[in-house]
């Protein structure tokens, strides 16, 4: 019989939230309808009555096309903000994603709002050792619901130690996320630094904001 472990973890402002830690280790996020209203603009947005469960799950080679569907949204959301445009067949370029499911140091995630999918996330390790995210999407539906935030902190959560993460000021929305996930996950003990896009990228570009903090 399945035997469930219930805790709390502050994720919140409002209070901490509930999670349920079951006999394999995976943790479903519960959040009541103000826990989870916390959204991309930071303030508080009307949410639906029914609290889903923001869950993570891991991408092996199996899931790789689903992955792979999700990630063409989001080289289009970002093309806005980096430059992609698609090819001749219509589709975006992401010759670096067949790595998160073939190298160590690198991960590919499912994000699950209840029983709906709701985005994914790719994570990698720096050469200082740091963990970082190479990408974070979250469906527009789904977003300003507090989903990408309980997301996003579990995310740094399951990799305890350093962590960058990096946007461009341009792409505000990102900006006000990553630094409100920062806050709650890292307190007081985050900084912020300004570091030059790394190729391909064109050296005109804009810098890249970086978060460093310890988890």
């Amino acid at each position: 019989m399945r035997q469930d472990k219930e805790f709390v973890a502050p994720l919140c402002p409002l209070g901490p939230t509930k999670a349920i830690v079951n006999e394999k280790g995976t943790r479903d996020m519960r959040t009541t309808l103000l826990e989870a209203a916390w959204g991309w603009h930071g303030i508080w947005m009307d949410l639906p009555v029914e609290a889903a469960a923001v869950t993570l799950q891991v991408a092996e080679e199996d899931l790789r096309p689903v992955v792979e569907r999700l990630a063409q949204v989001e080289r289009h959301d970002l093309s806005e903000f980096r430059g992609y445009t698609p090819g001749p067949d219509g589709l975006f370029a992401f010759d670096q994603l067949p790595r998160f499911f073939s190298e160590s140091g690198r991960r590919a995630y499912l994000i699950h709002y209840g029983t709906t999918l709701a985005g994914f996330a790719l994570t990698y390790t720096l050469a200082d050792g740091a963990a970082s995210i190479y990408s974070f999407f979250i469906v527009g539906a789904l977003r300003r619901r507090g989903v990408g935030s309980l997301a996003a902190q579990e995310l740094l959560r399951l990799r305890p130690g350093p962590w960058a993460i990096c946007f461009q000021e341009a792409n505000k929305g990102a900006a006000r996320f990553w630094r409100h996930v920062a806050a709650a996950t890292g307190g007081a003990a985050w900084r912020e630094e300004q570091r030059p896009v790394p190729p391909p990228f064109p050296r005109d570009m804009p810098p890249d904001t970086w978060l460093l903090l310890h988890r």
